[in-house]
């Protein structure tokens, strides 16, 4: 499990670089570090093991932010953070390592939520509103190399294309209107 001293912090220059694509069969290496950062964002949401292990909490870690400059990055949406979904027997809305993602289409209507974003790397708060696409479509390969493809919306399309920016070097914090940060716009939906 990676603690908090190997998460790659903001002015790292793995952060800012376009990741490789991933080669299938996934190498040894690619598999533990998977492996890795989905064990962190599990004990990061436990509480208890959060704080023995002083850990910030998380629901998405991408490889550059533990310095492997590829594209994949490990993704644990529990189904409470998701409208609708926090009465379902499973406990996660989505949960795996999704590699060489592209998002396939995107909706004109945005969303920002309402707090803002926040990034495992980056440790200096970076306030306002980071606009992005409302419903998207992400096609990507799973741990076997097999195509997938997912049809999100709300909080689970902010989080992935918030892991999918890392793996191009877009940090949250680029979305975010320098000149006034809070900015409401009609278009958006704020949630």
């Amino acid at each position: 499990m990676y603690r908090m001293d190997q998460v790659v912090r903001d002015g790292d220059p793995v952060l800012r670089k376009q990741a490789e694509k991933v080669a299938f069969p996934l190498s040894d290496e690619d598999q533990q570090v998977s492996k890795d950062m989905m064990e962190y964002l599990i004990i990061s949401q436990d509480e208890k093991a959060n704080e023995k292990y002083g850990l910030r909490p998380g629901v998405g870690l991408a490889a550059p932010q533990v310095g492997v400059s590829k594209q994949y990055a490990s993704i644990l949406i529990p189904n409470a953070d998701v409208d609708g979904q926090e009465d379902q027997d499973e406990p996660y809305y989505f949960k795996g390592t999704i590699y060489n993602p592209v998002i396939t289409r995107q909706s004109v209507k945005q969303q920002a939520l309402a707090g803002g974003e926040g990034c495992l790397s980056v440790d200096a708060d970076q306030p306002g509103f980071v606009e992005r696409s409302y419903r998207i479509t992400v096609r990507y390969q799973d741990e076997t190399g097999a195509e997938q493809e997912l049809k999100l919306q709300g909080y689970p399309a902010d989080v992935f294309q918030h892991e999918i920016d890392h793996l191009h070097g877009t940090l949250y914090y680029d979305h975010i209107n320098e000149a006034n940060p809070w900015e409401e716009h009609d278009r958006t939906r704020y949630i």
